[in-house]
């Protein structure tokens, strides 16, 4: 049996995605398992044991070079789906663009969200067997699993996270930068800034703040992770607080920073790709939502915290608020702090 899991993006849902694959690894072992993903992200699962191929789509790229370089781009995709004869498809995304690719891959079986959980109506024209997600599937992994156990039942219950490997190469070049560092794996904190929204940011002056505490009060190691030349901005206004006894991670590959983050003792972020990629390699995290839904998106078990701003609105999902400044400011430092070392305390004790 070939089957096509259709997860273009972003970052973290792809992370979220991932348990989809030990579920059909369960159910059923000998299935050969394809993924689409934009090509921007396939680093991520490339070389994954439950994966037999990556199949890559470029639509920043071809958006930049025009329509006709987006459709002929397009059509060479479908052409090499076409060509697999897949038996089944699983459509995670659940919008316009995964159903152009659901609909033409010429699967007899092409799962989907039903009309109350699919992004675009049009992806609904696209797949043939819609399946409905119960109010109990309030987690977005749990749903794209309800998706995979529709098409193939009968699995024992399947862990929220991962699997994610980590490259042995990617690892080794984490260590060698650890160690110029001065830093060893599993001794040191790692805090990433940045995330997709705006109105997803922890303020600033908030981070600075706990920056400051963690390195110079309670002496952590401390890593501080970016991804653009704004979140860099922002660390190394971090790593000033800390004066100067914070690291700024140099930017390298996503499998570098996959590695890294394993190699942590705990990770802190907003919603952010980075802390979904922490929880799915097993480190521990402390994750702060505002406009989005922790219940939803944050990593699951007791290993990770996650905060969710107190006001009556929040989760909103606006990309912008009147009440920004407000809403960044009730999730206080203070109580970050608090949690960090509860959950620091918590892996001591388990030691």
């Amino acid at each position: 049996m070939k089957v096509l899991v259709i997860k273009v993006s972003a970052l973290g849902d792809i992370v979220h995605a991932l348990p989809v694959l030990a579920h059909m690894h369960a159910a059923v072992p000998e299935a050969t398992v394809d993924w689409l993903i934009e090509s921007s992200f396939a680093p991520l699962l490339e070389n994954h044991p439950l994966i037999r191929r990556l199949i890559t789509l470029d639509t920043r790229g071809w958006r930049t070079e025009g329509a006709t370089r987006a459709v002929k781009g397009s059509l060479q995709v479908i052409g090499k789906l076409r060509s697999e004869h897949y038996d089944v498809v699983l459509d995670l995304q659940g919008n316009s663009k995964s159903g152009l690719f659901t609909l033409l891959s010429g699967a007899p079986l092409r799962f989907g969200f039903d009309r109350a959980q699919t992004r675009e109506w049009l992806n609904l024209l696209a797949t043939n067997r819609k399946v409905p997600i119960p109010s109990a599937n309030h987690h977005i992994t749990s749903r794209y699993l309800r998706i995979a156990q529709a098409a193939f039942p009968g699995t024992p219950e399947i862990p929220l996270s991962g699997p994610l490997p980590v490259l042995d190469g990617a690892a080794q070049n984490v260590a060698r930068q650890l160690d110029k560092f001065g830093m060893r794996r599993g001794a040191f904190l790692v805090a990433h800034y940045g995330t997709t929204w705006d109105t997803k940011l922890w303020p600033l002056e908030s981070w600075v703040e706990l920056v400051r505490a963690l390195v110079l009060e309670r002496g952590e190691q401390l890593v501080l992770t970016w991804g653009n030349d704004r979140e860099k901005r922002a660390v190394e206004r971090m790593a000033e607080a800390a004066q100067g006894r914070a690291v700024i991670w140099p930017r390298g590959t996503l499998t570098e920073l996959v590695a890294l983050l394993a190699a942590a003792r705990l990770v802190i972020g907003a919603d952010t790709g980075p802390v979904h990629l922490a929880a799915a390699v097993g480190t521990s995290t402390v994750s702060l939502y505002r406009v989005t839904d922790s219940r939803r998106n944050g990593p699951p078990g007791d290993r990770h915290v996650r905060l969710q701003a107190p006001m009556d609105c929040s989760p909103c999902l606006r990309k912008n608020c009147e009440n920004d400044q407000e809403c960044g400011q009730s999730i206080p430092v203070a109580e970050v702090l608090r949690t960090v070392e509860d959950l620091l305390g918590n892996q001591d004790g388990r030691v």
